[in-house]
């Protein structure tokens, strides 16, 4: 098992196949690096900064990230179940093919993010600020949605059944054949009742 420390900065660097499980460190700063099957599970990383991030395979489950800033990174094929990025800022970041359930954006910033292919059933999102985010064939069971805040978001493919406050999903774009698959929720947005 490697060792993570505090104030730690690494550039242009490949880590691969490490442990750092159940560690915690604070002011961690990754720029134009690659992450290959790290293990992160239970870490907590306060305050870390990464920069031109590439994040392939591994787990960052049950991760611990107050106040996270991340720029320019990709998560393909991670497994994020429980993942906490509470209050953290997202800025052009891309995640594809990750398993980010039950995990936590509670009053995160996310701006130009994609989720694609990703499961994030019962997400929270509670409080959180969503700018140009986009959701393609995502599962999204029972996400919470309270005094979350959208603007120009997309969702496709995705489901969004036993959504949680889904009138903060005012304004989203969707094709109608997901409105369609969608309705009960929508439905409940609006103050519809549904009559058998």
């Amino acid at each position: 098992m490697s060792v993570l420390s505090d104030h730690i900065a690494l550039e242009g660097s490949l880590l691969e196949r490490t442990d750092f499980s159940g560690q915690s460190a604070s002011d961690v700063r990754l720029d134009q690096s690659r992450l290959a099957h790290v293990d992160l599970t239970t870490t907590a990383l306060s305050r870390s900064v990464l920069e031109d991030v590439l994040i392939v395979g591994g787990s960052w489950a049950n991760t611990r990230t107050a106040e996270m800033r991340l720029r320019r990174v990709a998560f393909e094929g991670v497994r994020m179940t429980g993942a906490d990025l509470s209050s953290a800022s997202l800025k052009d970041v891309a995640f594809s093919d990750c398993r980010i359930d039950l995990g936590s954006f509670r009053f995160a910033k996310l701006a130009q993010v994609s989720f694609e292919r990703c499961q994030l059933d019962e997400i929270d999102f509670y409080g959180a600020e969503l700018q140009s985010v986009m959701f393609v064939d995502c599962l999204m069971r029972r996400a919470v949605w309270a005094d979350a805040t959208l603007t120009r978001c997309e969702m496709r493919g995705t489901d969004i059944s036993g959504a949680g406050n889904p009138e903060r999903l005012r304004g989203v774009r969707m094709p109608l054949a997901d409105v369609l698959a969608s309705a009960v929720e929508l439905a409940a947005a609006a103050g519809v009742e549904i009559v058998g």
